[in-house]
């Protein structure tokens, strides 16, 4: 009976430990915190991680060190708690501003790009290093959900309710004041990191709005910008908080009736009686690392109940005795693991040793249902199934760099725009380093947002410059104002022949447009298993891209973070799995798109009728809007390759065009297959020329003496430049050339030695004839030399 009975506890046993195993992993959860590398800091993490300990909080936690080279030399504190190093930003690093406290959303995307614990993780906890915890901190407890993170409230962010929220995000109504305790889904926390630290970064700069009467900032100073990077991110990337007031208290702060706060924050100061608490009073403490001395001890309990009559503001100071003793309590366990002596006996020690301060400071548990949610002021967003009224706004963007192989591109591009009809404004997106900047002569060649340069990786060194499409997106969604609905995102090697708008395709948000790349066969194997949790959401699309704004928002940065991924995935370049015939991880950037869409569960229409590549054969009666030319095309003897031209400036040479295509009258095709596919090449071609010359023209390029001089210099250009490209056989074209010119210059020095010549002979006769007549030959003398220098001039 009694082994009987052991074999059933043993049985449920192993099947409810195979029941947490399948559910452990929808709820594995991670705690951060960001520091520096200061004194102030290292004895805040000593409280905190000892917390942390006590309260136990499930879960990792990590530091978020952010520390100049300089100072790591005298850092002393690296095992003060798991740590994850981060660059310090303290000082910006383009504009120079002094402004620690950025270092958070600097720490947080750092940590969500370069570690490993963030692959790992579905929920995160972000705390500051001022706080102490009392209880477990569980995100599905408070209330969390994907697409609503939880937070405490921070009533003083007055901005979220005037024109401060209105200079800084297009979603107002959305911007919640919160802050101090954070409890999301890593998902949440993807989309939301980068817009945290460029809305720190605009309300930072924006120094012309930090009074306190638009802020909440005391100081008017523009300290709390970072918690306004958070709120105005947040509104940016449409989540919307469940916010609690009170389960983070401040102590000194009375807790509401029944509450049990879960976490201290002492941001400010604190007293009970005659003694008091300011962490600022310690921001050089070199408390951690001087053995057995502790912040002054706070009164003990018995004596805050005889002073304090009142049961709530009793409450309220045993808080902040316990906030103070849990300090001093992690710093005598801090010095003994530095190896400090044993302290000497004093009651102060005796009494946190005690089962009175251990009872005082256990755990405290949530009771359930006693989460209290503040209201939710939010009206929920619309979702289009189809248009409506007015046709929405449309805005199309394309990337280029700061080249000439770009530049001819963007002239033939820009000039396609003007004639396709597409409706609404165009930006090129110029991605260039400082040094491209100062010689680069395209600006005026297309409306233009100009981005960092990511070519070479700033943080690996990497050289892949097709990466500079995805950053420069996600930089031209952080830095402008977008009034359009809908966004068409085009390569610059394309040539577009009608209007491609989001109602004629039938995108909708949550449902963008584009066109199949069906090369992208990762989408098929273990790469999409590799990179994405949806690999079933995987589209092999690419090329043309219509997506609505609010998607483009939460989507544009998983679209650069998988690109750096599959990017570094170099064991994974292979052609059976990549499809990429180089096998140099040169397609990264399209499976970035593809599996950052699929981590979204962004499924797309693929529309087979708008792109085209010159060269392929077309559907019958399909009208294509876009011509492809990133391949190779030809027509009988003559061809294109855009590669051949990537060391051409065909923009600043005047006239330079590319070898004139065939007329569609000589081609003599009886296949009609294959008639509409080269008549297609042709015209393509025929409008790369046709930008060209209308560049040349309003670049007022001066006209050569006759028209079929023209015809005859542009030829020319056009053939030097071919040479460039094709890389062969250059020595002996030169040579010929210049052998040809050398032969002309010879018989124009005979030409003009002759005659200099007989000049001479005459002017002689002349000096010797009467004074009327040496008069005349004087003239004539004149008028041969002007003759001279107009030849010498033409020579």
């Amino acid at each position: 009976m009694r082994w009987g009975l052991m074999l059933v506890i043993v049985a449920v046993a192993v099947a409810l430990g195979s029941g947490s195993a399948d559910e452990r992993a929808p709820y594995r959860i991670h705690t951060l915190f960001s520091v520096e590398c200061q004194n102030y800091f290292d004895w805040q993490t000593v409280g905190l991680m000892h917390s942390f300990k006590k309260s136990r909080q499930p879960g990792p936690i990590t530091r978020l060190l952010s520390c100049t080279e300089e100072e790591m030399k005298n850092y002393r504190g690296m095992d003060l708690a798991p740590t994850f190093r981060v660059p310090s930003w303290s000082r910006h690093p383009k504009t120079g501003d002094w402004y620690p406290a950025i270092n958070k959303p600097v720490g947080v995307l750092h940590w969500l790009q370069h570690s490993d614990d963030a692959k790992n993780v579905d929920w995160v906890v972000i705390l500051d290093a001022d706080q102490i915890i009392r209880g477990p901190i569980i995100p599905w407890e408070l209330g969390a959900e994907r697409g609503r993170p939880f937070a405490a409230h921070y009533g003083y962010l007055v901005g979220c309710d005037n024109m401060l929220v209105r200079l800084h995000t297009k979603h107002p109504e959305l911007c919640d004041k919160v802050g101090g305790l954070l409890a999301m889904h890593i998902d949440d926390l993807r989309v939301l990191a980068p817009l945290w630290l460029s809305k720190t970064e605009d309300v930072r700069q924006d120094t012309a709005h930090w009074a306190t009467n638009l802020t909440g900032d005391v100081y008017g100073k523009g300290w709390i910008s970072e918690m306004y990077g958070y709120s105005f991110g947040a509104a940016e990337a449409g989540l919307k908080h469940k916010i609690n007031d009170d389960l983070m208290i401040y102590p000194g702060y009375v807790p509401r009736e029944g509450v049990e706060p879960i976490l201290m924050h002492y941001g400010l100061p604190f007293s009970i009686g005659n003694w008091s608490f300011t962490k600022l009073d310690h921001h050089e403490d070199n408390i951690v690392y001087d053995c057995n001395r502790l912040f002054p001890e706070p009164p003990y309990p018995r004596e805050v109940k005889m002073m304090e009559p009142d049961q709530y503001k009793r409450r309220g100071l045993l808080l902040s005795l316990e906030c103070m003793n849990t300090l001093n309590e992690g710093l005598i366990l801090r010095h003994a693991e530095n190896g400090c002596p044993k302290p000497k006996w004093s009651k102060y020690l005796s009494f946190l040793k005690s089962k009175t301060f251990m009872e005082l400071s256990k755990p405290k548990l949530l009771a359930p249902g006693s989460v209290h949610i503040l209201p939710d002021q939010h009206q929920p967003l619309p979702v289009d199934d189809e248009f409506k009224g007015p046709y929405p706004k449309i805005h199309t963007l394309f990337s280029t760099e700061c080249t000439t192989y770009f530049d001819w591109q963007t002239v033939g591009f820009m000039h396609s725009f003007r004639l396709s009809g597409q409706p609404g404004n165009i930006t090129r997106l110029l991605s260039c380093t400082d040094e491209d900047l100062k010689k680069y002569k395209g600006h005026d060649l297309a409306p233009t947002h100009y981005v960092p340069s990511m070519s070479r990786h700033p943080l690996t060194g990497d050289w892949y410059p097709a990466i500079n499409k995805p950053a420069a997106v996600v930089h031209w969604l952080h830095h402008t104002n977008i009034d359009a609905e809908y966004i068409v995102i085009l390569d610059a090697d394309m040539i577009l022949r009608g209007p491609i708008t989001p109602w004629e395709f039938k995108a909708a948000r949550g449902r963008p447009v584009s066109t199949p790349y069906d090369y992208l066969i990762g989408c098929d194997n273990d790469l999409a298993k590799l990179h994405t949790r949806n690999p079933e959401a995987c589209d092999k699309v690419g090329g043309v891209i219509i997506m609505h704004i609010e998607d483009l928002r939460k989507f544009a940065m998983y679209w650069l973070l998988k690109t750096q991924e599959v990017r570094a995935d170099k064991e994974h370049y292979g052609k059976e799995l990549t499809g990429d015939i180089y096998e140099s991880g040169w397609i990264s950037e399209m499976y970035g798109y593809s599996f950052g869409a699929a981590e979204l569960n962004l499924r797309h229409i693929i529309n087979k009728e708008i792109l085209i590549y010159p060269g392929y054969v077309p559907e019958p009666g399909v009208d294509y809007r876009v011509f492809h030319y990133g391949l190779e095309f030809k027509v009988g003897n003559w061809s294109f390759d855009k590669a051949n031209w990537r060391n051409a400036d065909m923009i600043n040479k005047c006239w330079a065009k590319f070898p004139d295509p065939p007329s569609p009258s000589e081609v003599h095709q009886t296949d009609n297959d294959l008639l509409q596919r080269d008549l297609l090449s042709i015209e393509c071609g025929h409008k790369l020329n046709e930008a060209l010359l209308l560049h040349h023209k309003r670049r007022n390029c001066p006209e050569p003496g006759s028209s079929e001089s023209i015809s005859s210099g542009s030829r020319k250009v056009g053939k030097l430049e071919t040479k460039q490209g094709k890389g062969s056989h250059d020595t002996e074209e030169t040579t010929t050339a210049s052998e040809g010119r050398f032969s002309r210059l010879k018989m124009w020095v005979i030409a003009v030695w002759l005659i200099s010549g007989v000049g001479f002979i005459v002017v002689m006769l002349l000096v010797c004839s009467t004074r009327k007549v040496r008069s005349r030959g004087k003239g004539y003398r004149n008028k041969r030399r002007t003759t001279s220098y107009s030849k010498t001039g033409m020579e």
